[in-house]
């Protein structure tokens, strides 16, 4: 008779600690929650605020923002075209030169490399990432551009005889479109290698096998089974790559000339949308203007938006796929 009441109170401390438990578990799941929400509701704030500060430059200006190159403040005209152009051919630059060099490393890393080597040059490839795009700009004013204006441009543009074509025409200024495009290709290396060498090294060790069961080489088994089965994610890093080049800002003003002209040769200056809304967003005067550079911020919203879901559904795709 003594034992009864001792029962009930170890059943009720049982339920208070169950009861504590369910409780921290909702509290638990309702804060990872808000962490989840608190980043697309920053993009949609960020882009809300974008677009409200755009819009009277929309509303006058319309498309003529994006296809007229005049951009001339006193007059109240504002073409950025040479800006958006700036921008697509120098991340086109950047991915030609960066792709090779980051899929190249990729491969090694993933198939060839010895384990005592791979962390090793895994972490050194993946620490470009991290310099601040201020010492990229500072190392592209004292050792890039002087290379490029005394050996490699010459080189290019008379030994190989490239300056007949338009896009190597022109006198070698050293800041242009080329040196901007340098920097974005080892700016957007890190990214483009790391996502190729995680969904290489994502490939099913199965693959391989059968490759090399058929009598391939091992060089045959990289080209037609590995890199075949990762297509998609490598496409992902190359467009993570892509959204990497086209928002850089610091690096690429300090290197590319800011010239507002659309020239085809690659020796001549240029500019981007990122570095025209750096140098101008400071010495903006009236409204207009500042709802001008705030459109051109949208834009490049936009396009870096659309670039980076596309490579995030793309590897997405490969990870699915290894799932299955």
């Amino acid at each position: 008779m003594t034992s009864l009441p001792v029962d009930w109170l170890e059943k009720d401390r049982r339920k208070l600690r169950v009861d504590a438990s369910a409780f921290s578990d909702k509290v638990y799941e309702a804060l990872t929650a808000a962490c989840a929400l608190v980043v697309p509701a920053l993009v949609i704030a960020i882009a809300l605020s974008i677009f409200a500060a755009a819009w009277p430059a929309f509303a006058k200006l319309g498309l003529s923002i994006i296809t007229t190159s005049n951009w001339d403040v006193s007059g109240g005209h504002f073409g950025a075209a040479p800006a958006l152009f700036g921008t697509l051919v120098s991340s086109t630059v950047a991915l030609i030169i960066a792709t090779p060099l980051a899929i190249g490393v990729a491969i090694f890393l993933s198939e060839f490399s010895p384990s005592w080597l791979r962390q090793p040059v895994g972490f050194l490839v993946d620490l470009l990432a991290a310099i601040p795009s201020v010492v990229y700009g500072l190392w592209g004013i004292f050792v890039l551009i002087p290379l490029l204006r005394q050996h490699v441009m010459p080189f290019l543009r008379d030994t190989l005889h490239l300056g007949a074509t338009p896009f190597f025409s022109g006198p070698a200024y050293g800041p242009s479109m080329l040196a901007a495009g340098v920097i974005l290709a080892i700016m957007a290396l890190p990214y483009i290698s790391a996502v190729s060498r995680e969904v290489l090294m994502a490939v099913p060790r199965s693959q391989r096998e059968a490759a090399l069961a058929l009598g391939a080489t091992r060089w045959e088994m990289i080209r037609d089974a590995v890199i075949p089965y990762a297509r998609s994610g490598i496409i992902g890093g190359i467009m993570l790559g892509l959204g990497r080049a086209l928002g850089e800002t610091m690096a690429v003003t300090m290197v590319i000339g800011n010239r507002l002209e659309i020239s085809a040769s690659l020796l001549s200056p240029g500019y981007t949308m990122a570095s025209l809304i750096a140098n101008e967003f400071s010495e903006a005067t009236n409204d207009l203007h500042l709802s001008a550079l705030m459109a051109v911020g949208a834009i490049l919203f936009i396009i870096t938006l659309i670039v980076n879901a596309v490579a995030r559904w793309l590897v997405w795709s490969v990870a699915r796929r290894r799932a299955q």
